[in-house]
């Protein structure tokens, strides 16, 4: 009786931490809402603790502050209108990638980012903005 109890104790535990797992995942789509708001609170939530950030002909590693701040003033700058998903890839465990159609009121861009699992919670590492090509 004492080993069925544990076995169920196990299992619960199991499934809880699954589940709490899973919930903490940033999926593309709470990211691809967070550009279309220009959430920058939202999305540098949901930074690694560097990221490389290219916004047309500008590169460099910044932190999660920097990030922000940069995204913010981009957005300032350039209103959503609408965003899309154009490209995904979630096939690999560890790995996402995407690509979302940005129509602003100044302009249409393409950005592309990378999601990768750190240590059980999956982090943008990486984001570009370039100009759309139509």
């Amino acid at each position: 009786m004492k080993l069925k109890f544990f076995y169920l104790l196990l299992f619960s535990f199991c499934l809880i931490s699954t589940v709490k797992a899973q919930d903490a995942d940033v999926t593309v789509k709470e990211v691809t809402g967070y550009l279309k708001s220009s959430n920058t609170a939202e999305l540098a939530k949901n930074f690694a603790s560097t990221i490389e950030l290219i916004i047309l002909s500008e590169e460099d590693v910044y932190s999660k502050i920097q990030a922000e701040i940069i995204l913010k003033d981009f957005f300032s700058k350039h209103q959503p209108i609408s965003a899309k998903v154009i490209h995904l890839l979630d096939s690999n465990p560890n790995y996402r990638f995407a690509v979302v159609s940005l129509k602003t009121e100044n302009g249409n861009f393409r950005i592309s980012y990378s999601l990768k699992d750190t240590g059980g919670q999956y982090l943008i590492t990486d984001m570009r903005i370039e100009l759309e090509k139509e």
